[in-house]
């Protein structure tokens, strides 16, 4: 039995890099696509389609071909869109800033343009201080044992100025719109209960302190030239066995916002939003507990969800209590060492179509970059967490995660927002208008056979057909 599972692992992770390795220089040949009322893209692992422009025109006409039809309409309008993307960790800033100047301004220009066959990221989530993909846990206040520092005299965002910040500086070179979220792992540890990164909780007497924290690190990384357009108040709070992490609970998060932190950013005049939660949407009461606190809600933008628990659906559930309060979708891993047909799958139609079709703005993968050895991370840190690129050398792979996100970022752009469009069994799928008055419509086939379908806007169709596994963007 051992043999035989081991030979199953071997067999997929040699088709994972097969596949892996034919997308090394993707392509779309666009001069000889052929024009036509839609454009489309399409990524179909089982003809080793990956991400590419279709040479086929499509074009509307006035009778439907079959009786599966997907109807697009825009006058019912949905939540804005501030964009797709994945978590820049310490160790995909490493191992990006580690690359010649070429190759890295060539990579960063693919993910963060929009211009030919670049993807266009346009949203992402950064550490304040380590995650657990960084080579060592820090803050940005550490301190000799026994020493406090409540007035932050010693704080210094040192430790990004390695490769994070210069990273950072040159995406905003390419994209200067682009939104970024801070999210802390844990506070320094002088603040917590048991004086250790890894778990531990806030000590009360410490919440002026940490909230003079968050705006110094928003104050620092602006006078970079960096905007913090939102934080989350603490990483996975309900999950204190990684390292570093805290336990957080909800009354917790409450007091700290409407005690301290809502305050502090008020009289700093900051305005970067405060979004509650980070964590799994097993947990919704969470983020509802804290709504309800009139105190610490009046702060509060939103909140902000995982998917390693629950259902995506309960989403909409905390969106219809508090239709007033924004939904983000920050993270969601894939392992290694990956399978494009299953991961494309299952994160297409949880994350890019469930994420917005139960009203998150935002919906991002974890981990932007790693490498063959999955390296760094902390002492307890994920050792299985594979990026959307791997990136070894100057050597780039693309990953499930790449073609996942690509699918709505390069076309979803900020400014666009969802509008309706109707479900069909084993087509889930999810409809936007843009700031230039086109619309989108991404498809997956979750079934394994395939699927002929139209798609029906103000009274006309166009035919489509996606095979098994399959997932469409379509642009009109």
């Amino acid at each position: 039995m051992l043999f035989l599972l081991g030979c199953l692992f071997i067999s997929q992770l040699a088709c994972v890099n097969k596949t892996e390795s034919a997308v090394d220089n993707p392509s779309s040949d666009t001069d000889t696509v052929a024009k036509g009322d839609v454009d489309w893209w399409l990524t179909d692992p089982a003809q080793s389609v990956l991400f590419q422009r279709q040479k086929v025109a499509i074009n509307f006409e006035t009778a439907a071909k079959n009786d599966d039809v997907i109807e697009v309409d825009e006058s019912a309008k949905f939540q804005d869109i501030d964009g797709f993307g994945f978590s820049l960790t310490g160790g995909s800033a490493i191992h990006i800033h580690a690359m010649a100047t070429a190759n890295r301004a060539s990579l960063l220009k693919e993910l963060f343009a929009t211009d030919g066959n670049n993807i266009g990221i346009s949203y992402l989530r950064i550490s304040i201080g380590a995650s657990d993909l960084d080579p060592q846990v820090f803050s940005y206040d550490d301190l000799p044992a026994g020493q406090t520092d409540p007035n932050m005299d010693k704080f210094s965002i040192a430790p990004d100025k390695v490769h994070l910040i210069p990273v950072l500086k040159e995406i905003l070179a390419i994209n200067p719109a682009i939104k970024i979220l801070g999210s802390p792992w844990s506070p320094p540890v002088w603040m917590k209960t048991n004086n250790d990164s890894k778990g531990g909780s806030l000590k009360p007497e410490y919440y002026d302190a940490y909230a003079k924290y968050f705006v110094k690190y928003i104050q620092a990384m602006k006078a970079e030239g960096i905007r913090i357009d939102a934080i989350t108040i603490q990483n996975e709070p309900l999950h204190p066995g990684n390292n570093p992490s805290m336990l957080m609970l909800p009354q917790q998060q409450a007091d700290f916002i409407k005690k301290s932190l809502g305050m502090t950013f008020k009289n700093a005049g900051i305005d970067t939003k405060i979004i509650l939660y980070d964590h799994n949407a097993d947990r919704p009461d969470y983020p509802l507990t804290i709504l309800k606190d009139l105190d610490a809600a009046k702060y509060v933008d939103g909140s902000a969800f995982h998917l390693y628990g629950g259902n995506i659906d309960t989403l909409s559930m905390v969106h219809e209590q508090f239709p007033n309060k924004n939904l983000y979708f920050t993270e969601q891993w894939i392992g290694t060492p990956g399978n494009l047909s299953g991961d494309l799958v299952w994160n297409t139609k949880n994350l890019i179509i469930g994420g917005t079709r139960n009203w998150c703005r935002v919906v991002l993968e974890w981990n932007l970059s790693s490498n063959s050895k999955l390296e760094p991370h902390t002492p307890g840190g994920c050792t299985e967490c594979l990026g959307g690129v791997r990136i070894d050398g100057n050597n780039v792979t693309r990953n499930p995660g790449y073609y996942i996100v690509a699918h709505a970022s390069k076309f979803v752009r900020p400014g666009s927002f969802r509008i309706g469009s109707n479900l069909l069994p084993g087509l889930p799928n999810v409809a936007f208008k843009t700031a230039d008055g086109k619309k989108v419509l991404i498809v997956l086939n979750e079934g394994s056979a395939s699927k002929t379908f139209s798609v029906k806007f103000q009274g006309k169709l166009f035919p489509a057909t996606l095979n098994g596994g399959a997932v469409g963007t379509f642009v009109w």
